[in-house]
């Protein structure tokens, strides 16, 4: 290949791998911190920060070095990037506080690293004395299309199919590759390039290996933190999924948050479900927004009436492992597979935003609102759009966090629901794995006033008549907060959210 066009070819390499680097970190970040819209911002800052530290450090290399120089700097970038992922899960998992040192760092250096490349490269073609608007145009068209191309194929492949930490590797690769191949077409002018195609070799040689061993080496980390013995693991397009086990004892981690434990998750699963069907004199359409591990269908597939259930939950990975990995669908009695359930893989906004059919009880089952895209789904237009999938007399269930731990952020969803047309009733059960836990039954201004049940028509484990009656009951230190309503554009709640917890913390 004619040496020019194989540079231009790097530099669509070289610009995919950089963005690749860049996205694994603020997607690994907003796994095991939260907060995507704080974590994608400050990665992108710190990563263009250094780039641009490293376009300015690329004026030192002296000009007959400048080609030896970018091979280099391609290996080191492949080896960094390459095993960034995986030494911060490790770091994660081990260290605790000094991941955040480590992910900046890291970040830092693979920017500036990766700021020299492309000045490196105008400049040998600058060498090969090619016209200088027909050297910018070429290389910066050819750098936005390498980072067009990841961007796409990271949310829909990379992620989802190879994880995180491979997905880092196989840009690794890459990067190397690109050294390796430019200190062979370009042998001749490289007075050292046997020695650069040897450190080419070792450094593809330590990232196949890393390829090859990298999910047994996060195993081994995810033990680590938490503890127990992982029976599934998997990483889809929007969070990481850990299911492990102590004995008989099976828990749901998201993110490296506990979703539940199969222990006491009957309470929560309970008292989400049991009241609002239970306020519905014959629930024969019921909507469950979230609850993708199919344990809030469980409970609403207990009432015989019931002839359909549209089950909305964005994760495709999570509805599939839950309904076919056989200690989770012992779980959640096979609610998945029922013939009336109707799973539907889609965001819940925008699945609301076209919905025709109406149901008699709604129960919403999302994750906390830890960042701005769930907490989208606590927001007074996300509850107006509710109220057109709602029969007249309906009832609505919300997971609503702790009104103990976070009490300005469960009176906001209340608030926010009142702010939507709703009448609400608040209340709250204890779940051992969790604390005090909130919920709210709201109803829609033509439905009669809901009135807590005094018995039920189902099987239950927790729930009776002076358990339902404690409920409801608030004592003053949960009482009510002055919040304000959660709109799209202010996301209160997922202030008021972090504040609170932040406290707790302290």
């Amino acid at each position: 290949m004619n040496p020019s066009r194989l540079l231009i070819l790097s530099v669509f390499v070289v610009a995919s791998c950089g963005l690749a680097y860049e996205l694994v970190a603020g997607a690994l970040s907003s796994y095991l911190l939260g907060d995507s819209v704080l974590q994608f911002s400050t990665i992108i800052g710190a990563y263009l920060f250094a780039m641009g530290i490293g376009a300015h450090l690329s004026k030192y290399v002296r000009e007959p070095d400048v080609l030896a120089r970018f091979v280099e700097i391609e290996l080191l970038v492949a080896l960094v990037g390459g095993i960034s992922a995986t030494v911060l899960f490790v770091t994660f998992a081990w260290a605790g506080t000094p991941f955040r040192v480590a992910l900046y760092a890291l970040v830092l250096v693979i920017g500036t690293l990766v700021g020299m490349e492309i000045p490196l490269v105008m400049r040998v073609f600058n060498q090969r004395r090619d016209a200088f608007a027909d050297i910018v145009a070429k290389v910066l068209t050819f750098d936005y299309l390498g980072a067009l191309a990841v961007s796409i194929l990271f949310p829909l492949f990379l992620a989802p199919r190879l994880g995180l930490a491979r997905t880092a590797l196989l840009f690794g690769l890459l990067n190397a590759a690109v050294g390796l191949w430019v200190a062979l077409a370009f042998r001749r002018e490289l007075p050292g390039w046997r020695l650069l195609v040897i450190k080419g070799c070792g450094v593809i040689a330590v990232l196949a290996l890393g390829m090859s061993g990298s999910d047994r080496l996060i195993g081994w980390a995810e033990r680590g933190l938490f503890g127990d013995e992982i029976v599934h693991a998997r990483t889809s397009s929007y969070q990481r999924m850990v299911v492990t086990r102590w004995k008989d004892d099976l828990r749901l981690h998201l993110n490296g948050n506990l979703q539940f434990s199969s222990r006491d998750e009957h309470r929560y699963h309970e008292a989400l479900v049991l009241p609002a069907m239970e306020g519905h004199p014959d629930p024969k359409r019921v909507l469950i927004l979230g609850g993708g591990d199919g344990l809030a269908a469980r409970e609403v597939l207990k009432y015989p009436q019931v002839e359909r259930v549209v089950l909305v939950d964005l994760d495709a990975e999570m509805t599939g492992l839950f309904s076919t990995a056989h200690e989770l669908v012992a779980l959640n009695r096979g609610s998945l597979r029922d013939p009336r359930v109707t799973v539907v893989n889609l965001d819940a906004f925008r699945w609301l935003e076209t919905a025709t059919e109406t149901f008699d009880v709604a129960i919403l089952d999302f994750p906390d609102p830890v960042n701005h895209s769930l907490g989208k789904l606590y927001s007074v237009p996300f509850y107006t759009m509710l109220r057109r999938a709602l029969t007249p007399h309906a009832r609505v269930a919300i997971q609503s966090t702790s009104p103990w731990f976070a009490p300005h952020a469960y009176w906001c969803v209340v608030a926010t629901l009142r702010e939507a047309g709703f009448e609400t009733v608040p209340y709250h059960a204890h779940v051992p794995s969790f604390g005090e836990w909130g919920f709210v039954i709201a109803s829609p201004s033509t439905s009669p006033r809901f009135v807590p049940p005094t018995a039920y028509r189902v099987p239950t484990r927790y729930l009776d008549a002076d358990t339902t009656a404690l409920m409801f009951r608030f004592p003053p230190d949960m009482g009510p907060r002055e919040v304000e309503p959660n709109w799209l554009n202010t996301q209160r709640l997922v202030q008021y959210f972090h504040d609170d917890w932040s406290r707790v913390a302290r």
